[in-house]
């Protein structure tokens, strides 16, 4: 990585990449059809809006993976809790009026997992790109580890 690939902000170089994961209220498969179409767009205002980018994401039935670069002069848990606050409210409005019940308080789970990234962006972009891949190939209760399989 060289130091052109840093981005800059009024006194500091950087380059902070995470892997981000979290998940619908209870795991409900909610997260296909035009709700996964709805909120793909959406997620990528919302991270502009505190100007992070979304740089991979993958929306599973039940979960979701982004690898998103935020800077420095943000904390992770404060953009995770916009994008996740908006986005649920966002679904609400959009398809609340519909069978589905969607609320604020009710689409996202509390918690996120969240990894730094550093050089490993190129095998977690992989991970990522290919997760509906490993879903299928593998029980999901004999998946490997996410550290597994980055360090094949």
């Amino acid at each position: 990585m060289t130091i052109s690939s840093y981005e800059s902000l009024s006194h500091s170089k950087w380059d902070c990449k995470y892997h981000l994961v979290f998940i619908p209220k209870c795991r409900k498969k909610v997260l296909y059809g035009k709700v996964r179409k709805f909120l793909a767009s959406v997620f990528h205002e919302l991270a502009s809006q505190r100007r992070s980018v979304i740089i991979e994401g993958h929306m599973m039935q039940d979960h979701v993976h982004m690898l998103i670069k935020i800077p420095p002069k943000y904390s992770v848990a404060e953009v995770v809790g916009y994008i996740k606050g908006k986005s649920a409210i966002a679904v609400a409005r959009q398809f609340g009026g519909r069978k589905r019940n969607f609320s604020e308080e009710k689409l996202w789970a509390r918690g996120y997992a969240v990894s730094t990234v550093g050089f490993n962006e190129t095998q977690i972009r992989s991970y990522i790109k290919h997760q509906q891949q490993f879903d299928k190939d593998q029980d999901y209760c004999e998946k490997e580890s996410f550290q597994e399989i980055v360090n094949k």
